[in-house]
């Protein structure tokens, strides 16, 4: 499975050609054509590609919830604008920033640019306790028995989330926010079965659970 980029755009004529062109050189892309869902798609994204002109919330908005729910995914701004006043806005969150009309090779070495800089491209695993955790690959393998761990896609992105915030305590609400993309309703007990789901595949005692923390009256931890 390749490096999975979450591309946002709502010109139908260049999202065909450049999610093509990506696509070809070997990345798994995931293009919206709204900025909607793009905190919840971006939990298992390694890069996102995000146009400035979008229907509903604008780019510079989606751009600021995606850096903050994930500070350290990379961004790279895609806009007609050319003023420096919308380069600095787009820059505040944006990693870099793009002008249309731009080549397919520009994009893809702007893209290959910032995936090295933040690390998508080692191919070693981030090891917690008995996991090896291939993030390039979306793969989870328990040590112990060499077998390879399935999780649902909610299950992932969960996981996911807590792993780029590794060592942070999260609340409840920000977990349940930067995954779903909807306001946390106190009481709400969705995010604590997903929890439970995930330790018993994860964790080798799911009642003492050593991965995924609780932090009691807070929310949950991913130690490193």
């Amino acid at each position: 499975m390749g490096i999975h980029l979450l591309y946002i755009e709502d010109d139908a004529e260049i999202g065909t050609w450049v999610n093509e062109d990506l696509s070809g050189r070997g990345y798994e892309v995931t293009w919206l054509q709204s900025g909607e869902h793009a905190v919840e798609k971006a939990a298992t994204s390694r890069l996102v590609i995000l146009d400035v002109m979008l229907p509903g919330l604008d780019g510079f908005t989606v751009g600021q919830r995606l850096k903050k729910a994930y500070p350290d995914l990379p961004i790279l701004m895609l806009s007609a604008r050319t003023s420096i006043d919308d380069k600095l806005e787009g820059l505040q969150f944006a990693d870099d920033y793009l002008t249309k009309p731009f080549h397919p090779d520009e994009l893809a070495a702007r893209i290959e640019v910032l995936l090295r800089r933040s690390g998508s491209f080692s191919s070693e695993p981030l090891v917690l306790k008995h996991l090896l955790v291939y993030e390039r690959e979306n793969r989870i393998v328990n040590n112990d028995t060499s077998e390879e761990i399935l999780l649902t896609g909610k299950q992932f992105q969960i996981f996911t989330y807590l792993i780029r915030h590794l060592g942070q305590i999260l609340t409840k609400e920000q977990i349940y926010e930067g995954v779903w993309g909807d306001p946390y309703l106190d009481g709400d007990k969705t995010l604590m079965v997903h929890i439970r789901y995930l330790r018993e595949k994860l964790e080798r005692d799911p009642a003492n659970p050593e991965i995924v923390e609780t932090i009691r009256g807070v929310g949950y931890r991913v130690k490193a």
